[in-house]
């Protein structure tokens, strides 16, 4: 035998293992890119539902005052459905978007009601569920795979969907050097459009990289974050430092009432006991107490810190705050578990910054697709050459000359 042939045997045998290690990467490739795709559509969700739906629009009228209070959205409600009990109410940080109160029925049915700020109007209705912005949410965070199904208490898509950030960090790290002089891209961009796709596509990858690197590493060190969160609640590590029982009002608070219910402080009173003793809380989100021994928890992003909610628990009877958890309460892990998911979502300053995350994303899924585009060419032009070169070499083991 030709001791050529039984040369290269070996090396054809090492070539057809990496054409198939390549091409079985795809799916891998697949994935990231349906990620990326869900997470830049997850990012304005709630934007694409304010364009469909004029109800949960603010559409402020020409004369627009200030916005209703607290108080004045519950007697909007009460007045539009006597009997209604109102469970929340929230502003949305973004003003263009109506107030959404959940309120319940004594048939114990509930739905979500848009209320213009403005105006008082009640713009539409929504039965309490799954929506378009949840649904999108929850295909890009686990997959729409349950949770606590015996195998994990999290889900399995969860964990599926963050490991990844363990890829797209290293991506960044090693983009960073292999490409030498990144950073002449931000003071030279150079995307050649007419010298084929292959360059076009190598410097739009290169290009998209470079101005989406904060990007980049904050998704990436976030997904990390969701992943090692997933692993710390399987391990049973207390997120807020210790296991902590629920607060309520001692019974001997609650005043006595011959006529149903005691009376309560009404809303704004509750939120201007928090303001009297805390500055720079601008209350966002209202949960008004559920039974007798409830309270009102009023919730509202810090004005130093704006990646946390910080929240209070008002007696709804004298008026005392239980409990105060501002941002410097926080424990180390509750803290790093709220700003990471803010910082992953970009959901916590207003539509600008939601824009710019949804720009990132788009940049982000685009880079995917052409990373992908470049490797898919390269694999199927060397998979074609080495189907070529087998060809070639049993056509001329058969030829008798």
């Amino acid at each position: 035998m030709n001791p050529n042939i039984e040369a290269k045997a070996p090396r054809k045998r090492t070539q057809w293992w990496f054409l198939l290690h390549s091409w079985l990467a795809m799916p891998i490739w697949l994935f990231l890119f349906f990620v990326c795709l869900t997470g830049t559509i997850a990012t304005v969700s709630q934007e694409i539902i304010w364009l469909f739906d004029s109800s949960v629009r603010a559409n402020p009228p020409a004369d627009a005052g200030k916005m209703l209070s607290f108080d004045e959205v519950i007697e909007v409600i009460e007045r539009d459905a006597p009997g209604a009990y109102v469970e929340k109410i929230t502003r949305p940080v973004k003003s263009q978007f109506a107030l959404t109160a959940e309120i319940s029925y004594p048939d114990s049915t509930s739905e979500n009601v848009f209320i213009n700020p403005y105006t008082g109007e009640i713009q539409g209705r929504a039965a309490s569920g799954f929506n378009f912005r949840q649904f999108v949410r929850a295909i890009h965070g686990w997959l729409l795979i349950p949770f606590n199904t015996g195998f994990t208490r999290y889900s399995l898509g969860w964990y599926m969907v963050s490991i990844l950030g363990i890829p797209l960090l290293l991506s960044l790290i090693t983009g960073l050097v292999v490409y030498k002089k990144f950073w002449r891209g931000f003071l030279q961009p150079r995307l050649r459009f007419n010298r084929g796709a292959r360059v076009f596509w190598g410097d739009f990858h290169r290009l998209a990289g470079i101005w989406s690197i904060p990007f980049i590493f904050i998704i990436s060190v976030t997904s990390i974050w969701f992943l090692i969160q997933g692993l710390l609640f399987e391990a049973g590590v207390p997120f807020n430092g210790v296991s902590q029982a629920p607060v309520y009002v001692a019974r001997d608070e609650i005043p006595t009432s011959e006529q149903g219910r005691p009376p309560l402080l009404s809303a704004d009173q509750a939120i201007a006991q928090v303001n009297a003793l805390y500055d720079n809380v601008e209350a966002q989100v209202l949960h008004l107490p559920s039974t007798a021994f409830g309270h009102y928890r009023i919730l509202g992003r810090s004005q130093a810190f704006p990646l946390v909610h910080e929240s209070f628990l008002v007696n709804p009877y004298s008026g005392a705050i239980d409990e105060a958890m501002r941002v410097t309460d926080q424990p180390g892990l509750m803290l790093t578990r709220l700003s990471m998911r803010a910082l992953h979502t970009g959901d916590f300053v207003g539509l600008t910054l939601k824009l710019v995350y949804f720009l990132f994303g788009v940049l982000l899924t685009m880079m995917v697709f052409s990373g992908m585009r470049i490797w898919t060419t390269r694999t199927f032009k060397s998979t074609k050459a080495a189907i070529r070169q087998k060809t070639a070499r049993a056509n001329l083991a058969g030829d008798p000359t």
